[in-house]
């Protein structure tokens, strides 16, 4: 007999404008964990004395399993004594999970989970010596790093370990080697080029990558030296540079890898690690997160991505970004976008900027031919054009944007030959296109107006194409905002993530050679590598000891500069759950000479208020300073749509109802060297809606004169356990969930038996509406009573009796599924978390022949796993297994 229930956890569209089906659910795993995995945690040997004979804390561990009779390979081996003591073991019996717990000295034991190789928003390859890029040094001006370069600091003597797909050091602008002695001094491949996250890893010293390239351009961001073509340079182009290889060249990577490359680092004297990887869960307690935190407050700074899940809306922080004590990142926006122009003949008119990173490849000049000479139509060459038309192709073709793709239009101009395409703008915004394989730019719409009423009557134009020379420094529309493409926080246990901001779209940096050596990438892993240059430059300053590393983040973040909502004036500043304390200022991080003890003041929930919040400033100048206390808060982030249980898609939507600050007093003076200590008590916003789950927020500034510090607030209008674990509403399939689907894919309202053969199984189906820090999954007996707190309809009653455990006094026959710390669904995407059985519960044993329901039990954030009353609960309908 083969047993195939097939569990789905589901995501929604994006708009929730057209229901999703469920024939979409399919019959696989992709839960992020890897089935019967585990990393085990034990204490060190010094602390069970008793252990001692039997040897290292790992032979005591396994010792200890075999006298329980508890089956188990061990991938990995763990010794940092006092980060993390452990193994990655697979075990053949998942319910021996609780016996491990029992076990003398372990500490712990978690699911080993998955984590997706980083993909930027935006990439874009680049040919080595294509010229003409303007100087991309504006991300270092905006930071105060251009001003440190100027004083010669530049990171000399810092080792900085970068955990991602590996480095091509053969790049000359990255050392041109691997070694002592080279920019890319050491290292190691913990995978293997051929590692997807599926099979075993196949490790060598040699990190090389020359396939992916997302490494590659994180080391140019810390480090790649100046002088080259495109006048760019690291953020600490001195510093030294050690690449932990964890993704092969396609596919994921499980956590026991990264626990493993983290300490690694750690263990090579590493002084910054950064990781510019991680996946959505909302939780602090992955095990690369706690990992990263107890590394981040032994004395090693650790940067991490926030992720590029800012579309998805709130409470979708990622791991290992959520590490406690390491620095999570997001992205600001580059101030300048660089494109290219083009000349123009024939009549008078500045150069025309066009929308590319570099020169369109046409040499030569070419006359201008219009499609249309009317300027306000909007369907132009969406039809093929007149057979009057001439010969196109040597020709400059202008079109107007509108009505139809670009690549229709195209089309119809490259069926007359025409092989070079100006599209004006209709005013639906001068960004980024996608022509596909046409050579075609974007201009804006005056500069295509003017061209083509100047065709019209009669001119005759002809443009050229520099192919250096004509670069140009575009100021960006959303040039230093935070990127849309950030994730919002807070966790799910509402930490402060992300905790700050650098920059991280459209960022120029080195790229493989055989790849091209240059690329301009988006993301909050281009943030994350500026950030650990950034600490770079402050340990060579400041120098190197724990206390200095441990008060990084604090320093970063009381001298970051918060960032708006918008460039309109007297809008709200972002929430800080999606820039943390603004924009790093590195020169001010190194010089101003007023500190803060705290920067993050987390109020929690309602349930959970800490209103009044100590801080310290204290004056480590040289003259005595007076300060002035004041607040100023950031846009209300209501993240969840009234009156449902969905969350607010990104952008998330900011209010005005701000909370409020007092002082204990708002003026003080301090001697050179004198601290005082500052109360801010702060209330929440009035009258808000609780549903909403609004998240306030905003910033205390401490001044004197010209220099301002800040420390900054972050709450929950509302009680976190009132957050709907499970969505039990009808919003994405048109029935209402959870449900247990037929063989055929329908909702089954009634008792039926499967045989379990091929494809002749039920599936549940259901969806986190947010998180929960325990979902379990059991069969139970068909003839209860109970009907769970989801369950809209009487449950149906069979009688077949079976023995088991309990929940709300209903029998438990056997485990089908535990996930801890598990995340709420996306909106955006459609993703599908499902988990395939085979013929056995959880524990091994073969499901017998009768007649079963599925509870299922979702633990509310902040409730005590121990109280039933504080899971949400649904039963399914009666479904035979006769097989």
């Amino acid at each position: 007999m083969k047993v195939a229930i097939s569990l789905a956890l589901l995501g929604a569209t994006s708009a929730l404008a057209a229901k999703a089906s469920l024939s979409s659910v399919k019959r696989v795993t992709n839960l992020p964990i890897v089935p019967n995995k585990f990393i085990v945690e034990v204490s060190d040997a010094s602390e069970i004395p008793s252990k001692r004979a039997l040897g290292t804390p790992h032979e005591q561990l396994y010792q200890s399993l075999r006298e329980r009779k508890i089956s188990f390979n061990v991938h990995k081996e763990y010794d940092a004594p006092g980060v993390f003591i452990g193994a990655s073991l697979s075990l053949n019996n998942t319910q021996d999970v609780a016996n491990i717990l029992k076990a003398d000295g372990v500490i712990g034991i978690q699911p080993v989970r998955t984590f997706p190789r980083p993909v930027p928003v935006l990439l874009k390859k680049v040919s080595l010596g294509d010229p003409g890029l303007p100087d991309s040094e504006s991300t270092h001006i905006t930071t105060g790093v251009d001003k440190l370069h100027a004083k010669g600091i530049t990171g000399k003597g810092i080792k900085i370990g970068i955990l991602d797909t590996g480095t091509d050091y053969t790049h000359p602008f990255l050392g041109g080697g691997f070694g002592p002695g080279f920019k890319v001094a050491g290292g190691f491949d913990l995978v293997g080029d051929d590692y997807t996250g599926e099979n075993a890893p196949m490790p060598d010293p040699d990190p090389l990558d020359q396939c992916s390239g997302h490494g590659t351009h994180v080391a140019g961001i810390v480090g790649a030296n100046p002088g080259n073509e495109f006048n760019i340079s690291g953020v600490a182009y001195d510093a030294t540079i050690f690449s932990y290889r964890v993704f092969g060249c396609t596919g994921v990577v499980q956590d026991d890898v990264l626990v493993d490359a983290l300490l690694m680092g750690a263990k090579a004297g590493m002084d910054i690690l950064t990781m510019s990887l991680g996946g959505a869960d909302g939780w602090t307690e992955s095990v690369s997160s706690v990992v990263s935190s107890r590394i981040a407050a032994s004395g090693t700074i650790v940067t991490i991505a926030a992720s590029n899940d800012g579309a998805s809306g709130a409470w979708f922080t990622s791991s290992p970004g959520n590490a406690i004590n390491a620095i999570s990142v997001a992205s600001s926006d580059n101030t300048v976008i660089p494109l290219q122009s083009l000349t123009v003949s024939g009549v008078t008119h500045d150069p025309i900027t066009y929308y590319d990173t570099f020169p369109l490849p046409v040499v030569g000049t070419l006359p201008l031919y219009a499609t249309s000479n009317d300027t306000t139509v909007v369907d132009d060459a969406c039809n093929p054009l007149p057979a009057s038309t001439p010969d196109l192709s040597g020709f400059a073709v202008l079109v107007r944007r509108g009505t139809c793709t670009f690549a229709q239009k195209l089309a119809n101009i490259a069926a007359f030959g025409g092989n070079t395409t100006l599209i004006y703008d209709n005013g639906s915004g001068f960004a980024a296109i996608d022509v596909g394989n046409f050579s075609a730019v974007l201009i804006q719409a005056e500069d295509g107006v003017f061209l083509a009423q100047q065709f019209a009557a009669g001119a005759h134009i002809s443009v050229s194409f520099p192919q250096s020379g004509g670069a140009v420094q575009f100021p960006a529309p959303t040039g230093g905002l935070v990127s849309t493409f950030t994730s919002y926080g807070p966790t799910n246990d509402v930490f402060f993530k992300p905790a700050i901001t650098a920059p991280g779209g459209n960022i120029l940096s080195t790229f493989p050679v055989p790849l091209g050596s240059w690329a301009l990438f988006s993301g909050t892993s281009m943030a994350t590598p500026f950030m650990a240059g950034s600490a770079a430059l402050v340990l060579s300053v400041k120098g190197k000891s724990p206390a200095v590393a441990r008060g990084a983040r604090t320093l970063f973040q009381s001298t970051a500069k918060p960032i708006s909502s918008s460039l309109t004036d007297g809008d709200p500043f972002q929430t800080a759950a999606q820039q943390g304390a603004g924009l790093v200022q590195v020169f001010d991080a190194i010089f101003g000479t007023t500190t803060l003890s705290r920067t993050e003041l987390i109020l929690n929930d309602t349930a959970h208020f800490a209103g009044p919040q100590k801080f310290t400033v204290q004056n480590t100048g040289k003259t005595v300073k007076t300060y002035t206390l004041s607040h100023v808060p950031a846009g209300t982030a209501v993240t969840f749509e009234a009156g449902s249980i969905l969350p607010e898609i990104g952008p998330v939507p900011l209010s005005t109802d701000f909370a409020s600050v007092t002082f204990n007093g708002g003026k003080f003076t301090l001697q050179p060297g004198q601290s005082h200590d500052v109360v801010a008590t702060i209330t929440p916003p009035k009258g808000v809606d609780a549903t909403t789950f609004p998240v306030y927020s905003g910033f205390i500034f401490v001044t004197s004169g010209t220099e301002s510090v800040h420390a900054t607030y972050l709450g929950v209008a509302a009680s976190l356990k009132n957050a709907h674990s499970v969505d039990d509403t009808d919003e994405i399939f048109g029935v209402d969930l959870p449900a247990l689907l037929d063989s055929q894919g329908n909702v089954q309202d009634g008792p039926v038996n499967y045989t379990f053969v091929g494809e002749d199984a039920p599936t549940v189906v259901w969806r986190q509406a947010f998180g929960t820090p325990l979902l379990l999954l059991d069969l139970v007996s068909s003839d209860i009573q109970f009907t769970g707190t989801l369950n809209k309809r009487a449950p149906i009653s069979f009688t077949s009796p079976h023995n088991g455990g309990t929940f709300a006094k209903v029998p438990t026959v056997g485990p089908i599924l535990q996930v801890p710390w598990l995340g709420r669904n996306d909106l955006v995407e459609i993703p599908e978390y499902t988990e395939l059985l085979e013929n056995t519960f959880a524990n091994g044993t073969v499901i017998p022949n009768g007649s079963y329901k599925v509870l299922l039990r979702s633990l509310r954030v902040t409730g005590d796993p121990t109280n039933e009353a504080d899971y949400e609960s649904w039963l399914s309908p009666v479904f035979g297994v006769a097989a």
